[in-house]
């Protein structure tokens, strides 16, 4: 199906479409009547939107993401909005951390959104009022231990951010970045084994996670998710640009010796 032939203005495309905020901003979206691209290197499964499109894809290479636009141009002419979510996460001390570790984290997670967002310029222009959100991390502005790599490249997507925010201003395309905090997702679980919450089973860790945040508790994919299709749609986020938006229960707003 094109759904250029039905309503060509909410088409989005998502990377990392299958993981635990993607999947979340996929039905979300999808509710609000837009057409869903998903792009992800794992398989989605059998519940991807009929009317979208999913491509199985790794957007670390160049090449991969190149493909990918041709696929989202024969498939819908334009898009309204393009999510950068999709991210990986290396959980290790600085100076554990290779070369070719840190690499693919800034391939993965920063090199991908520079590439994604020339790509897409031209089909974000033709929508007449395009957006684009970046999804970047708390640890963008605060982090911890054995994630260095992950955190500078969160730290670039801000800066990237708002440079795209002012040179795509005249094409009428909106770039904000979205910060999450603490969100119950398999990449946090993954990732809980630093010791930065205790060494207890997985649910000790995410109570002390939770602990940690003022709303006490641990944040859900969907409530990213409302965040990211706030900042997508022009008709709630019209006069948002070059922003960053953090939704973390309140963590970064505590003091850390509190």
């Amino acid at each position: 199906m094109n759904p250029t032939s039905q309503n060509p203005s909410n088409v989005v495309l998502i990377t990392g479409a299958a993981g635990g905020i993607g999947r979340a901003a996929v039905q979300l979206f999808t509710q609000n009547g837009w057409c869903v691209i998903g792009v992800d290197r794992n398989s989605f499964g059998e519940a991807f939107p009929e009317n979208g499109l999913f491509i199985q894809s790794d957007i670390s290479a160049p090449e991969n993401l190149e493909y990918i636009f041709t696929r989202a141009q024969e498939f819908s002419g334009q898009l309204k909005a393009l999510v950068n979510n999709a991210a990986i996460q290396i959980a290790k001390p600085i100076l554990e951390t290779s070369v070719d570790e840190w690499d693919s984290v800034m391939a993965h997670n920063l090199r991908s959104v520079f590439l994604a967002a020339k790509l897409a310029h031209p089909l974000l222009k033709a929508s007449g009022a395009g957006a684009i959100v970046n999804m970047s991390s708390v640890h963008a502005v605060q982090t911890s231990a054995s994630i260095a790599a992950y955190a500078a490249s969160k730290g670039g997507i801000l800066a990237l951010t708002r440079a795209m925010a002012i040179e795509f201003a005249t094409d009428n395309i909106r770039v904000n970045a979205v910060l999450p905090g603490a969100v119950d997702t398999p990449m946090l679980r993954a990732g809980l084994g630093r010791g930065h919450v205790g060494d207890g089973d997985m649910s000790m860790r995410l109570d002390n996670l939770a602990r940690k945040t003022v709303n006490g508790r641990v944040g859900s994919p969907g409530e990213i998710a409302r965040a990211v299709f706030f900042l997508a749609d022009d008709t709630q986020s019209s006069f948002m640009t070059g922003q960053a938006m953090i939704v973390d229960g309140g963590a970064t707003s505590k003091l850390s010796t509190e």
